[in-house]
């Protein structure tokens, strides 16, 4: 028999290639490097392991589990926080908006803000009840005044003990005091012009200040604001003068000038074309408008959180404000009917104060509940904020051409 030829040097090459390749596996591909994260968007998907069905809430149990696993990535200051966070919680429940408001807190939260909950771990007291605050001694009056405050106007214990630990009065509630200081200012000068406090809006002179709202002068536009600087009278000041400072000074501790102050001059706007709308022949003065914003958002924030709120003789308060309101109201009412001094104009109308309501439980409502939280994050604020546009945009036509349309029979201009 004879022997048989060997294969090619390149046939018996590509042969081994093929052997080799079949023995060794194919290289798996790399897997793809996940875009970075936002912290908030880390969180949340370590906060959505303990809710799976997306609720928003976990139990404390379960908030613990999540520090205990993960809490090494946070700084140690604002871990203390949120245990005391968890400890003080009666419901059971933490909520993520609430977590991720503390963990996205700057730096200087940890210096100022953690202090009360440092002392309180540190002493001991892992549970942080309701009469924490209240409980402290050894305070002086200016501490006890704080946290008087803290009490009137915050719903929830960790904000009351951020609020007393890091108020520092300044700057101090300038914008309410210096509003009210010149509608004091404003008023004793005509009174001294005019030669009349009781009453002056029965004077013959006193629509011909300048800075009155009147329906045949509506194209002055500063008069949709600087109406707040003229009073009816002595009683009309005082009311609004009590009413403000009383609400508005301590809701601009907390809440400071910017917010409150939006409330206040949305809710004068808010009045003066309530009144050019639903009452057109009529003038407006007074700073109702303002204090019924400031003082409804207030109510309606007590009466939203009722269990929460531990002013003291809360009902009695919210009676008093009430009765307050009612009598500044019922006198706007009797006035406005009353006959007026200087035929054909009537008196100043009553719809500012409605305008002003009306403001309070919507805008100022999401102002007040939203204590140290970015507004342009909350969908309803953004909801308030276009229809109050809305309302302001519609007044504004309403102004320009339903006076001609109406053919409404103005009176003369003083």
């Amino acid at each position: 028999m004879g022997e048989h030829p060997s294969p090619a040097p390149a046939v018996a090459a590509c042969a081994e290639a093929e052997r080799i390749e079949e023995l060794e596996p194919e290289p798996e591909p790399e897997p793809e490097e996940p875009l970075p994260m936002a912290p908030e968007d880390h969180w949340k998907v370590l906060f959505d392991q303990f809710d799976p069905g997306n609720t928003g809430y976990i139990s404390t149990g379960k908030f613990r589990s999540l520090l205990e696993s993960h809490g090494s990535e946070l700084d140690p200051h604002k871990r203390e926080v949120l245990l005391a966070l968890a400890d003080s919680n009666s419901d059971g429940h933490i909520c993520y908006q609430d977590f991720v408001n503390l963990v996205s807190k700057p730096a200087q939260m940890s210096n100022k803000r953690s202090n009360s909950f440092r002392q309180a771990i540190l002493q001991g007291n892992r549970r942080l009840c309701s009469k924490a605050l209240l409980e402290e001694k050894g305070l002086s009056l200016s501490q006890r005044l704080i946290r008087h405050v803290a009490y009137e106007t915050l719903p929830r214990e960790i904000d009351r003990k951020w609020y007393y630990d890091s108020y520092t009065c300044c700057p101090p509630p300038w914008f309410m005091i210096a509003i009210t200081l010149l509608e004091i200012a404003f008023f004793l000068y005509n009174g001294v012009a005019l030669d009349q406090f009781v009453l002056q809006v029965t004077h013959p002179l006193y629509l011909k200040n300048a800075l009155v709202y009147h329906p045949q002068l509506r194209a002055q536009a500063w008069r949709y604001l600087t109406y707040i600087f003229m009073h009816a009278g002595i009683e009309h000041l005082g009311l609004n003068v009590v009413l403000q400072l009383l609400v508005g000074v301590p809701l601009e501790m907390v809440h400071g000038a910017a917010r409150i102050g939006f409330v206040y001059v949305a809710g004068v706007v808010a009045g003066s074309l309530a009144v050019s709308v639903a009452d057109m022949t009529a003038p407006v003065v007074g700073s109702s408008g303002g204090v019924y914003a400031l003082v409804s958002a207030h109510l309606a924030n007590i009466v939203m959180n009722w269990s929460g709120m531990e002013c003291q003789f809360k009902l009695l308060r919210m009676a008093v404000a009430l009765i307050c309101m009612s009598m500044e109201f019922g006198r706007a009412v009797w006035l406005r009917f009353h006959p007026s001094a200087y035929p054909p104009c009537p008196h100043p109308s009553f719809v500012a104060h409605l305008g002003g309501v009306a403001v309070g439980i919507t805008l100022g409502v999401v102002v007040l509940r939203n204590y140290e939280q970015r507004l342009q994050d909350q969908s309803l604020w953004w909801i308030f904020v276009a229809m109050y546009a809305v309302f302001v945009l519609f007044a504004v036509f309403w102004n320009v051409f339903a006076y001609s349309l109406l053919e409404l029979r103005l009176p003369p201009p003083p």
